[in-house]
């Protein structure tokens, strides 16, 4: 195919681009009202970050949202941001821009495809079917250039898939790799068929810890789609508030990110609550994927032993395993995670650095952290809480 006739854009506001364009890259998937696989790359998620003011001016997330077009036809897309600190990426890069500017280097600003503060593996690389080597293609090369035109330190590219990461490789790009917890649906029937599974050990303190959760006097209840009330976001905002406060210092999302996605996503959110007396105590924020659920955001005012891990984590496989989905991805980092049946899971991202020399380091560094990374996960998931004779079926 002729690469003299794609043409990469560049847009300030996924107005520029349209929904049908967009979501025919994200999730071509999802039709005639079906769900994506991912919802957080769709057109009305990354829409509510933008009209949200959750990203834009004033947030170091300026939105440059990056297009292939092949003969006047949108064949690929990009979430790319324009980034002025490394905060809300979860694949940290802080050191390297010590170094870089201990060099005398200016690392910020740089370029960033990736879906803000999300912390879930996905395409990043958004194509048409059909135009996927193509496409992606495109859009490295974009990307690249564009950095390198503007005398750009450095393109991220995070938290994409497997595919992406080798086809990204294969185009020079530094690999890097991460882990997080997620827990599979290995065909259980309900909760009881899980349990079944583990240590006796294991099973025990889970079973001591729901009890312990569902002890704080209250009631727990999963709200989805028009059994999401209005007020029940505030009730999530002041949850969000506490916990951002506490882990980042300024909580990423605004008040009126929870208001767009009420109006254009709430089919796709799952909140549970626990209620005292008809108000919300603390809360769990999930996205629904069309086979997984992706644990968001957690919150609290009041604290109760073990119901952090009732509401993110159990009732989270509980909601799943009624629903037929296959797998509950809980966020990032935790090896807590790992007793409750979450077990490691490799992660990837893309990176160029213009300059050569720091790109070499940066290089010979990644390599014995991918190293460092494939040996620890294979400890974890060793050590995991399963019973030996179904432990080959988790690995």
């Amino acid at each position: 195919m002729d690469g003299a006739q794609i043409e990469i854009t560049l847009s300030k506001s996924l107005s520029e681009i349209g929904a049908a364009d967009w979501d025919a890259c994200a999730c071509p998937e999802a039709t005639e009202g079906t769900r994506p696989h991912d919802p957080f790359t769709t057109y009305r998620f990354l829409l509510a970050l933008e009209q949200s003011g959750s990203v834009g001016p004033g947030t170091g997330w300026q939105p440059r949202y990056l297009t292939a077009r092949l003969n006047g036809e949108v064949i690929a897309c990009a979430p790319l941001y324009v980034k002025s600190h490394s905060q809300g990426e979860y694949v940290f890069d802080h050191n390297w821009a010590h170094a870089y500017e201990a060099a005398g280097g200016r690392y910020y600003p740089k370029l960033q495809i990736a879906v803000p503060f999300t912390p879930v593996t996905g395409r990043r690389l958004l194509t048409r079917p059909g135009h996927e080597t193509t496409g992606q293609s495109a859009l490295i090369q974009g990307a690249v250039q564009i950095a390198a035109d503007n005398g750009l330190s450095s393109l991220h590219l995070t938290f994409c898939s497997t595919a992406e990461a080798e086809a990204g490789r294969q185009m020079g790009l530094l690999h890097r790799t991460g882990q997080q917890f997620h827990w599979l649906n290995n065909g259980y029937e309900d909760f009881d068929a899980f349990l079944a599974s583990l240590s006796s050990r294991k099973r025990k303190n889970i079973r001591k810890e729901r009890a312990r959760a569902q002890s704080f006097g209250g009631e727990i209840v999963s709200l989805t789609g028009d059994a999401i009330r209005p007020d029940n976001w505030d009730a999530m905002w002041r949850f969000y508030q506490d916990t951002g406060a506490r882990k980042w210092g300024t909580p990423y999302l605004t008040r009126a990110a929870f208001d767009r996605l009420h109006e254009t996503m709430r089919d796709d959110i799952l909140l549970i609550f626990a209620m005292r007396n008809g108000t919300p105590i603390a809360g769990a924020m999930n996205f629904i994927g069309r086979k997984t659920l992706f644990g968001r955001y957690w919150g609290c005012t009041e604290d109760h032993p073990c119901l952090h891990f009732e509401l993110c984590y159990y009732q989270a496989m509980d909601w799943a395993l009624a629903n037929g989905l296959s797998r509950v991805e809980a966020g990032a980092q935790g090896e807590h995670k790992l007793a409750r049946g979450y077990l490691p899971v490799e992660t990837h991202s893309l990176h160029w650095i213009a300059d050569q020399g720091f790109a070499q380091a940066v290089e010979e560094y990644l390599g014995a952290e991918r190293r460092a990374v494939s040996e620890e996960i294979e400890v974890l998931t060793a050590w995991g809480p399963f019973r030996r004779d179904t432990q080959e079926d988790h690995e």
